[in-house]
């Protein structure tokens, strides 16, 4: 946000301000005090395990400008205090965003059940190309998230691109509220979150809320590979793209796909773009980013871009040069020894965890072996079970050699596993998966390792890669 007096802000939000009224406070906004900069506006969140106002101090000595809290507490800069930090939070990003769209900031939103992040990361390098553009970096997608990122907006700000994730019907009309968009993607709708929603169709009715959200000037960007999203064009009044892999769209006003899908030893995918409709051409792609899923989050960072103006030449070239910006998703890094180690540890569902198992099904080097450390999918209700076998069974279809699993539904995703004919072993904890990996692993060998967020398994990753195999393992 700009800078704005300590006054100005407890009017913003109608807090009650203790000390000057003068003081300049931001431009940063910050939750954690260990983030905090000279300035900045520390707001105290309560939390499920520490509460922020008792890191109100911590904050000061790293030069916060102003305190947010539901109470006082003993600092010596101004404190605003109100009944609802949270929504204190909302309201301050919405008047943030209202005050940059009335000088040509332009919002995006991106959702889906999978691949919302990497395409917020693809998408933000593009309009990157065009102007100033904030972009939360990982999974900043939820009532805290979403407005936060939204203060980082300050003037000459061009593009906000916000990820908008939902646990339930309302929650992503109620984050448009906050900001605003004018561009809204779809990226899929899967069976994340089945256990919140309860069907495929009623996350299809949650994420719609995001076409729903726009303006008849807008642009809604739709997966036409999708059928849930396909049919979201009827729930919109704004303008329509689509994109698609291997075939042109059959309907909007811009249409944008990929033919000559190819892939390199590393799963970086190359093929030729083809846009219609608006804006028409082709140009040559190749992604630095792994995984053939990348392909569609590649088109729909394209088609967003192509709405506000970039040229063709201009995506094709800032896409072929784009990176993974967020942590913990597809990073392939190389051990010493040759082990091939991909970290996607950063959350999973079905649809990621086929994703990810039919990539690493398409790194095998000749004479290696295929190892997947896998964890718990969440947050998947009465089909937990049911879901983990299948993704062990997938795991055999696709040819990996082991499976270690961890976590709550261990047992059904080496189920699954030996139904399909692959051994599995079942760890007790993160370390234990860690060393059972490092003992088996040799030199040609690719491991994948992949979990919903809870079980934190970028540890087993981190693990692996410090590691050198030594002895052979066991098949």
């Amino acid at each position: 946000m700009r800078e704005l007096s300590a006054g100005r802000l407890a009017e913003l939000l109608d807090a009650r301000l203790l000390g000057d009224p003068a003081t300049l406070v931001g431009p940063d906004v910050v939750i954690d005090s260990r983030t905090a900069t000279p300035g900045s506006l520390f707001i105290a969140l309560p939390g499920e395990h520490a509460d922020g106002h008792d890191f109100a101090a911590a904050a000061l000595d790293r030069g916060a400008g102003a305190v947010l809290g539901a109470r006082e507490v003993p600092v010596t800069v101004p404190q605003l205090i109100v009944e609802d930090p949270l929504a204190a939070l909302a309201r301050l990003g919405t008047a943030v965003v209202a005050d940059a769209l009335s000088a040509g900031l332009v919002s995006i939103g991106i959702t889906g059940s999978s691949g919302k992040t990497s395409t917020k990361d693809l998408l933000a390098q593009l309009l990157g190309v065009a102007g100033e553009t904030v972009a939360p970096v990982g999974s900043f997608n939820n009532e805290i998230g979403v407005p936060l990122t939204a203060t980082r907006v300050v003037p000459g700000t061009r593009f906000l691109v916000s990820e908008l994730g939902a646990r339930g019907q309302g929650h992503i009309s109620a984050l448009c509220r906050i900001v605003r968009p004018q561009v809204g993607a779809v990226v899929n709708v899967g069976h994340a979150h089945l256990g919140e929603f309860g069907s495929v169709e009623a996350t299809a009715a949650a994420k719609g809320e995001l076409v729903e959200a726009l303006p008849a000037s807008g642009w809604a960007v739709l997966n036409a590979d999708d059928d849930h999203v396909r049919t979201m064009a009827q729930r919109t009044q704004a303008r329509v793209a689509t994109f698609a892999v291997d075939a042109e769209p059959e309907f909007g006003q811009l249409r944008v796909w990929a033919t000559e899908v190819h892939a390199d030893e590393l799963q970086r995918h190359r093929f030729n773009l083809h846009t219609a409709g608006t804006v028409a051409g082709q140009a040559e792609v190749r992604l630095q980013v792994t995984g053939r899923h990348q392909v569609g989050n590649a088109l729909a960072a394209v088609a967003v871009a192509l709405t506000q103006g970039l040229t063709i030449a201009e995506v094709a070239d800032a896409l072929s040069r784009a990176t993974v910006r967020s942590h913990w998703r597809m990073e392939l890094a190389t051990r010493a020894d040759g082990v091939l180690v991909v970290n996607d540890a950063y959350n999973a569902n079905p649809d990621s965890m086929a994703a990810a198992l039919q990539t690493l099904a398409s790194l095998r080097r000749p004479d290696g072996r295929l190892l997947a450390v896998l964890g718990d999918m969440l947050e998947l209700g009465a089909e937990s079970a049911a879901e983990h076998r299948e993704i062990g069974a997938l795991a055999a279809r696709v040819g990996v050699d082991h499976l270690v699993a961890v976590g709550g539904f261990a047992a059904d995703l080496a189920s699954g596993a030996a139904e399909g004919g692959v051994p599995s072993q079942v760890a007790q904890s993160r370390e234990e998966a860690a060393s059972i990996a490092a003992d088996w692993l040799l030199p040609a060998d690719v491991v994948l390792v992949k979990a919903s967020r809870g079980l934190a398994l970028e540890h087993v990753a981190e693990v692996l890669l410090a590691h050198t195999a030594g002895a052979p393992g066991e098949g």
